[in-house]
């Protein structure tokens, strides 16, 4: 833009300044599309401008923008279960020739059976006992093929959608976003950590030392004349509550300035990265959409929004309605 001879020094100036802003705004529009223009949208614009604006007193070096999503509803959909849980209950059905014993012992009789109110019936222990069965006493490697073979065709159990198509477009553009924006992202999930490795790149651009979550101990072994990492039934990370600041430390080594989750689980994380100095934003996403995907929040069995709901509101931290604020939930629908 060339300034006229004429033109006041502060005018053009202003001009100069705001352009680019204008820019930035208009850039941010054109790369959140499935995001209405509510204050979510708007919320996030405004934080993005004000630590990547050259001058600005809450810029923040590249290096420093690090931001930490949750997976299991914030990313992708969890309902009826956490996509995990559907795995091992896959996983104990191909496995089952090799494990005579399970046809008469609990949950994984009733497993086999089809006969889910029985398994719901053992609780967290037979949910457990499903979980440590089906993810350890193999390589690590043996274990992702697993997973990348199942998750290449499984599909949801409702929609007859493959679960990599329930991952969120809101969240899938705004992921790119804050990438374009100089952000390294991190999934932080209470889900387990070489599960979502075996595919978080290729849905999610994340790649895998970039995913921190739930772990299992791992001992070196040699098969075959090589070594292998075998896992073992014992747990080194549970990463969810107070083992996400955990987590991120132990991990990642930076605390982040910018922090998504999805209910009481993440509570903890958002307010380890809120408590440190300089610009900081969390956002939380509300369940509130039956017709489009699920409403759940505080009476939910096991993914309650309650606690982290109430502190929301108190702290002014961003709660995003997925019925108000989005106008596209999965990717190819409204």
């Amino acid at each position: 833009m060339r300034s006229s001879p004429h033109a006041p020094r502060h005018l053009v100036l202003a001009v100069g300044v705001l352009l680019p802003c204008a820019q930035s705004v208009s850039s941010a529009q054109n790369a959140l599309p499935s995001w209405n223009d509510t204050a979510p949208k708007r919320a996030i614009i405004t934080f993005v401008h004000k630590i990547t604006a050259q001058g600005s007193p809450d810029f923040v070096p590249v290096p420093e923008r690090i931001a930490v999503f949750d997976n299991d509803g914030t990313l992708w959909a969890e309902k009826p279960v956490p996509f995990q849980l559907l795995f091992a209950f896959a996983e104990v059905k191909r496995l089952a020739p090799q494990h005579p014993e399970w046809k008469t012992k609990e949950p994984f009789a009733s497993l086999l059976k089809g006969d889910m109110a029985a398994v719901a019936a053992t609780g967290e222990r037979g949910v457990l006992e499903i979980v440590t069965a089906t993810h350890s006493g193999m390589t690590t490697d043996e274990f992702s093929r697993s997973v990348e073979e199942w998750i290449a065709s499984a599909r949801h159990p409702q929609t007859g959608r493959l679960l990599t198509a329930m991952v969120y477009q809101p969240m899938l553009e705004l992921l790119t976003y804050l990438r374009a924006n100089g952000f390294k992202t991190f999934i932080v999930s209470g889900g387990g950590v070489e599960f979502m490795r075996a595919w978080a790149e290729r849905i999610y651009d994340v790649p895998p030392e970039q995913v921190v979550g739930s772990a299992g101990k791992l001992r070196l072994e040699t098969r075959g004349g090589k070594p292998v990492l075998v896992k073992l039934p014992a747990i080194d990370l549970i990463d969810d509550k107070e083992g996400k600041p955990i987590g991120i430390e132990s991990r990642i080594g930076r605390r982040p300035i910018a922090a998504f989750g999805n209910s009481d689980g993440d509570l903890q994380m958002m307010q380890w990265t809120v408590a440190d100095q300089g610009a900081r934003f969390v956002l939380f996403v509300h369940h509130d959409d039956d017709q489009r995907e699920y409403a759940y929040d505080r009476a939910d069995r096991f993914q309650q929004f309650d606690k982290a709901w109430d502190e929301a509101i108190a702290r002014g931290w961003t709660v995003v309605s997925m019925k108000r604020d989005w106008n596209t939930i999965f990717p190819g629908t409204k």
